[in-house]
């Protein structure tokens, strides 16, 4: 059997992270039809069946569990060995892994994270699941509990807050909600309107950074973070801080790589970014027109 090249074992691992073909082949650039083929391809060329495919996506094996954390080790050491190439070059990219609302403050506050004169850049992944830097996926993450992974290092940076927010100055009467899709609602805060306001919703969204563009135009109320919804001149609170949604906010990288020049000083300025709105991110500035 001719061994396959790794082009199609990193296809396969996008296909396992991603679930199916359509987010793999949105991160590969391929078609699905593509993906399909080279799966099938890998599957004849092991001899062995990887997936469970099904009209809600591709489910792996026991067998594809096995290769996949195989590659993911093949993987994390290819990384690390291109992550000491560009270093030697001058020209690296430190992996940043946040949630919806931590990677908006990145965005706003970008400068202060990279400048034009760092030889390093900055690849941003964004989403709602717990960050992975088990395989280097990742070289920094966000995360809203101390990590128990011994090979994980981490600073804490404060605690974050949780209101309800609408548009400021919205007559008041029937309450009407905006929320995620309850499938993708994985966070506590982002499940809280299912839970509370069940049947008062009126909109539901697959991203949360959509809920604060319903409640700017008066949709209905969302549950935000305070240091998103606090800092809006569009938006007032509605009650009180929702105090069973706080919790507390680590950086986490490597244990291995934290040392590295470029991932210390972009650790070190995410640092100073988080600490400097510890106020906002624990909801103790509110507006003065709050409810």
């Amino acid at each position: 059997m001719k061994n396959p090249d790794w082009d199609i074992y990193r296809c396969f691992v996008t296909v396992a992270r991603s679930g199916g073909l359509t987010g793999a082949a949105q991160a590969t650039g391929l078609s699905p039809a593509t993906v399909g083929r080279r799966m099938l391809e890998l599957e004849e060329r092991m001899g062995r069946s990887l997936f469970i495919r099904s009209q809600t996506g591709y489910v792996l094996t026991g067998d594809g569990r096995f290769l996949f954390e195989q590659l993911q080790e093949m993987e994390a050491a290819a990384r690390k060995v291109e992550s000491w190439q560009k270093e030697g070059e001058g020209a690296t990219v430190v992996r940043i892994a946040a949630g919806t609302w931590v990677s908006w403050l990145i965005a706003e506050n970008f400068p202060a994270i990279c400048t034009e004169r760092d030889a390093f850049g900055i690849s941003l992944t964004i989403g709602e699941t717990r960050a992975n830097l088990a395989y280097r996926e990742s070289d920094i993450g966000i995360r809203a509990f101390e990590p128990e992974e011994t090979y994980l290092a981490a600073r804490p940076v404060g605690e974050v807050a949780y209101a309800a927010y609408r548009q400021k100055n919205a007559p008041g009467g029937e309450e009407r909600w905006v929320a995620i899709d309850e499938e993708d609602a994985i966070s506590a805060y982002l499940r809280w309107p299912h839970e509370h306001a069940a049947g008062r919703i009126v909109a539901a969204v697959t991203r949360p950074r959509s809920l604060l563009d319903l409640a700017r135009s008066g949709a209905g109320r969302a549950v935000l973070p305070c240091f998103v919804g606090d800092l809006d001149p569009l938006l007032e609170r509605v009650g009180d801080e929702i105090e069973p949604l706080r919790h507390r906010q680590w950086i986490v990288m490597n244990n291995e790589d934290r040392h590295r020049r470029d991932i210390r000083t972009v650790v070190d300025r995410m640092t100073r970014l988080l600490r400097s709105h510890t106020d906002l991110f624990a909801g103790k500035r509110p507006r003065r027109n709050s409810v």
